[in-house]
């Protein structure tokens, strides 16, 4: 016994080797036909990995929240639409390269649903990267100094879900302008995007700035995307 032991640790089996611990204990292991044994096993080990691939997808992601889409209120009055929320649930928006625009006032929980919806793809197996934009932003101006700028494009672009918190709370710089157009026009029909905002969509195009430059974003992000406007009272007052 302590051999097959020695073997699942040496192949970094541990979904199996825990498995294997519990059924020696219980003597499951005595009831149990070889078949049924080994798919045990197998079925312990592929969800030990499924899980510890969605907990470093998770800690990758680095969600400002640890939401989950169990524990939305799906209000109409709050302007969540429950057909909605079910389809985005699914997850075929991000293998669609589609967007979702999620806009409201502070504390309506617009940072809340953008994280849960992230949380779900981390368990779909997809990889998330969560910005504030202006931090964002900021990164973006330091790795261009250090000269690491084409590789972290290539990162951004290659993400599964990029989400973009806060967008809009200042107006864009030029090279904001320009950064911004080649991280959406990267994910354009690639990969999914969602951006939150306290401004209406329609306000977007004067926090761009450049016009040419704000049409093309907007073109992008608007022609295949879901749009939820929430509303109502703060939820940081509850």
């Amino acid at each position: 016994m302590n051999e097959i032991e020695t073997q699942f640790t040496q192949l970094r089996l541990h979904g199996m080797s825990r498995t294997w611990q519990v059924l020696l204990e219980s003597r499951r292991h005595l009831e149990l036909s070889f078949n049924e044994g080994l798919e045990l096993l197998l079925q312990a080990e592929q969800q030990d990995r499924e899980q510890k691939r969605f907990d470093r997808l998770l800690k990758n992601a680095d969600f400002r929240y640890r939401a989950s889409i169990e524990e939305i209120k799906l209000d109409a009055t709050r302007g969540l639409d429950k057909a909605m929320i079910t389809t985005l649930a699914v997850g075929d928006y991000i293998n669609k390269g589609e967007s979702v625009l999620i806009t409201g006032a502070t504390g309506c929980g617009k940072s809340f649903l953008a994280s849960a919806l992230g949380h779900q793809a981390c368990a779909q197996g997809q990889k998330v990267a969560y910005f504030n934009f202006q931090k964002l932003m900021q990164k973006i101006k330091i790795i261009r100094l250090e000269g690491g700028i084409y590789k972290f494009f290539e990162k951004l672009s290659k993400t599964d879900l990029l989400i973009l918190d806060d967008f809009g709370m200042v107006y864009l710089e030029k090279q904001q302008q320009i950064d911004l157009m080649e991280i959406i026009e990267d994910r354009h029909g690639n990969n999914a995007t969602i951006i939150a905002s306290q401004l209406p969509v329609e306000n977007w195009f004067d926090i761009i700035g450049e016009a040419t430059i704000a049409d093309a974003i907007l073109d992008r992000l608007i022609h295949a995307s879901y749009r939820i406007k929430l509303s109502g009272e703060s939820l940081r007052k509850k």
